[in-house]
């Protein structure tokens, strides 16, 4: 019993011991990525000193990477409980072995104190000797060599169960440096987290210190957006107007090509009718022939199934047999003339299905050729929503849609129609779905390119320079100009999605 429940703890702490180990490598894992995305802050934020320190973008990279290092530190953490659960696991290793080895030499001390009491070999060989006979020496024999055998394995025991403890209590000073390694880098990186704590302290007071400057640069950019936003709602509100008016001429002039179509397709229908009625005219006058000779012949052969069946009611042999003769020709007639009233019915059936054929397909024609439901497909850009690619091949959001407080002035709200992206300097800003470029607006220095898809628009926003033209299809990808700085001398990418008049979260339609 208490074997069983000592290999039953063992395969608990194994297998507590593999998952914690699995974890403990995910940790790990996890912290290695972490520190490569701190070093790619850090590359930028080198990049941005002096240049735009005193930006959101700075500002928000420099809280990233706190939360990242803290992030670090709460991984390290949880390492660290693994660790000690696999130092105390090994603990519980090592007395569990010692208590073995107690017991494993125990048990050869008395083994060795029975040996000496039988007085060596010298006793041996008279225990064999004082045998009655043959086969109880032979036995003796066997007996004195299972019983060294036994004894060697015992001292074999010995030795495995001193191994075991010695590799185990190495595992725990392996897992006990361990330890202390991971505590040492906990301790620098929480030395690290005081670091930039402080450096975040002092740029939220050169926040402070520039407030006034950088308030009035704030509203000045909020101002020109609200512009920028007047001017996009315009030239939206102008283009719904006139897909309206399109829509409206488009339909008045579908209803006069119908009418016009039908006409055509009338006289086009009244032509085939014209040339089919002669031979019309002849399939049916043949069925009606066909059809007559089939009802003659089928009255001819009742009349004569009738006669054969006088005949025999007479039993005149002479009759019957020139009854039964006259039968089966006119059944077999009539088979003939039901043949060919079938075939002349299928020929007309045949020619009016072939008729009403080529009118439909002249139907077909004719309205085609006046361009009759000839509507161009509409876009399917809210199917494709979620599915479309981001307008910059990388970058960083660094303020989303909607209403926000400012992160630093109380009582400043930022309003966004769209996300802000900030990238490396040449940027390409790309189209994310095909349309049509609808207009191409300059201010203050910058470009805003207007893409329609059906009734949404994507617009693209700050570019230094634009590749495409008012009116040009583009397809998803199309390079649509290259990114410039913005207030805050960043390169960001100002874009957003409309939904006719209504801008919506470009988040929720673009993956990132």
């Amino acid at each position: 019993m208490h074997k069983k429940l000592s290999l039953l703890l063992g395969l608990l702490l194994f297998t507590i011991v593999f998952s914690q180990q699995g974890r403990k490598e995910q940790l790990q894992k996890q912290n290695a990525e972490i520190k490569k995305e701190i070093a790619s802050i850090n590359s930028e934020l080198t990049k941005a000193r002096g240049e735009a320190k005193l930006s959101l973008a700075y500002l928000n990279n420099v809280n990233k990477k706190i939360a990242l290092r803290e992030k670090v530190v709460n991984n390290t953490q949880k390492e660290k409980r693994f660790i000690e659960d696999d130092i105390y696991k090994r603990q519980l290793e090592i007395n569990k072995y010692n208590r073995e080895l107690k017991v494993l030499r125990k048990d050869y001390a008395d083994i060795l104190v029975k040996a000496y009491k039988t007085k060596g070999v010298q006793n041996k060989v008279t225990f064999i000797l004082s045998s009655q006979n043959l086969g109880e020496a032979i036995r003796r024999v066997q007996y004195i060599k299972q019983y060294g055998e036994y004894q060697d394995k015992k001292a074999a025991e010995i030795n495995d169960k001193a191994n075991q403890i010695k590799r185990t209590i190495g595992l725990k000073q392996q897992s006990v440096k361990e330890k202390e390694n991971l505590l040492n880098k906990q301790k620098q990186e929480l030395s690290v987290i005081q670091v930039e704590r402080k450096q975040k302290e002092l740029l939220l007071q050169e926040f402070k210190k520039n407030e006034a400057k950088l308030t009035i640069d704030l509203r000045n950019k909020q101002a020109e957006s609200k512009k920028l936003e007047s001017a996009i709602r315009i030239i939206i509100n102008e283009e719904i107007k006139a897909a309206k008016a399109r829509e409206e001429a488009d339909k008045k002039a579908e209803a006069e090509r119908v009418r016009l179509a039908k006409i055509a397709a009338d006289k086009e229908k009244a032509k085939i009718e014209a040339a089919k009625k002669a031979e019309a005219d002849r399939l049916a006058s043949e069925k009606k022939k066909a059809e007559e000779e089939e009802r003659k012949s089928a009255e001819l052969a009742r009349k004569k199934a009738d006669a054969e069946k006088a005949a025999i009611a007479k039993n005149d042999a002479e009759k019957i047999a020139k009854a039964e003769k006259e039968r089966k020709e006119s059944e077999e007639n009539a088979k003939a003339a039901k043949v060919k009233a079938d075939e002349a019915r299928k020929a007309e059936k045949t020619l009016a299905e072939n008729t009403e054929k080529a009118k439909d397909a002249a139907e077909e024609k004719t309205m085609k050729s006046f361009g009759v439901g000839a509507v161009v497909a509409g876009s399917n850009f809210a199917a494709n929503k979620g599915k479309m690619s981001f307008p910059v091949p990388s970058g960083q959001v660094t303020e989303r849609f909607g209403r926000q407080p400012h992160p630093v002035f109380k009582g400043i709200v930022i309003e966004n129609n769209g996300i802000k992206v900030v990238v490396p300097n040449g940027t390409k800003a790309r189209c994310v779905f095909p349309g049509t470029v609808s207009k191409i607006l300059v201010s203050g220095g910058s470009k805003t390119v207007l893409v329609k898809h059906g009734d949404y628009f994507t617009i693209y926003g700050n570019l230094d320079n634009v590749n495409v033209s008012q009116n040009q299809q583009v397809s998803a990808g199309t390079t649509i100009g290259s990114v410039g700085t913005d207030f805050d001398g960043n390169y960001a990418l100002d874009f957003q999605i409309w939904n006719g008049s209504t801008p919506v979260d470009p988040l929720g339609w673009v993956s990132y």
